[in-house]
């Protein structure tokens, strides 16, 4: 049997659990989740490699409109992850109704040149007996076929990945075997301080955060020193992320700590600074120093 690869973008509208299968699959975290929606704000290619071949997963921002410079940023590389790609997987959410922007992106992709298939996500979600009405719903409006999967307990996904190899072309491995990302440490270090952010704050600080590592260096005893900035767009943004005598941004540097130690193999110093930019959303210099331009 010949060995097949292939690069697989992964697109649906926000919080539908694009980043968790990709985390599944690969048994580590790469890409961030947290219960708000647009987490994801680069495309993050992840590599799972077997016997049969080697996909490469594109994990993508999702679709949605679009308010800033951000916002349309991350859309674009949504959209522009469906280039070059040889399957393309649209998720859906089996805890919701099919929605306006499900098919805006279904009517994006149903004339595509590329093979695509349909996921129905969070099936751990719905009762068992709940699931046949449900996917009979998203067939009244969706006509293919469609694989119901859980990318939390991995229901199922043995029967994507099935899916997805019967589409890939006869190819060489692109990566090594123990290759699991094509992202380099300081991108998936800040995404993780980010992440706790997201979870420790809830709403008390909308989408105006971004982690920059400023210095990473390993010191003599091993330890790994990484000094990161956290940047918000108000004073009272700031406030929040500090905490009363810090201790918020204590337990976020805590949390976080735990996952790149994990990530490194190493011990880890994380030293976290909190500092303003006043509407870097906004702006295409800081945009870029972000690292989300270019």
């Amino acid at each position: 049997m010949s060995f097949k690869s292939g690069f697989v973008t992964i697109i649906g509208r926000p919080n539908v659990g694009k980043s968790t299968l990709v985390n599944y699959l690969i048994g580590e975290k790469i890409s961030i989740t947290s219960p708000r929606p647009q987490t994801t704000r680069n495309s993050i290619k992840a590599i799972y490699t077997e016997d049969a071949g080697q996909i490469i997963f594109v994990d993508t921002p999702g679709i949605y409109k679009t308010k800033n410079d951000l916002d349309k940023y991350m859309v674009n590389e949504a959209y522009k992850s469906l280039e070059g790609i040889d399957v393309i997987i649209f998720m859906l959410d089996a805890t919701e109704k099919f929605q306006k922007g499900d098919q805006i992106i279904y009517n994006q992709i149903k004339n595509s040149s590329n093979p695509f298939l349909i996921v129905l996500n969070k099936i751990d979600k719905v009762k068992k007996k709940e699931l046949p009405n449900i996917l009979k719903d998203y067939n009244k409006r969706i006509e293919e076929n469609i694989i119901p999967i859980s990318s939390k307990t991995g229901r199922n996904v043995n029967n994507l990945i099935n899916e997805i190899f019967e589409l890939l072309p006869a190819g060489p491995q692109y990566y090594p075997d123990d290759m699991i990302t094509d992202q380099i440490e300081q991108f998936i270090v800040a995404e993780m301080i980010r992440e706790k952010t997201f979870y420790l704050l809830r709403e008390e600080v909308p989408f105006g955060i971004a982690v920059v590592i400023e210095e990473m260096k390993e010191r003599n005893d091993e330890t790994m020193y990484i000094r990161a900035n956290i940047y918000v767009e108000k004073k009272s943004h700031k406030g929040i992320i500090i905490g009363k005598n810090g201790k918020m941004l204590k337990k976020i540097g805590t949390r976080a700590r735990k996952d790149v130690e994990k990530l490194l193999q190493q011990k880890v110093y994380l030293d976290l600074w909190v500092k303003i930019e006043k509407d870097w959303r906004d702006d295409e210099n800081l945009l870029r120093r972000m690292g989300y331009k270019g």
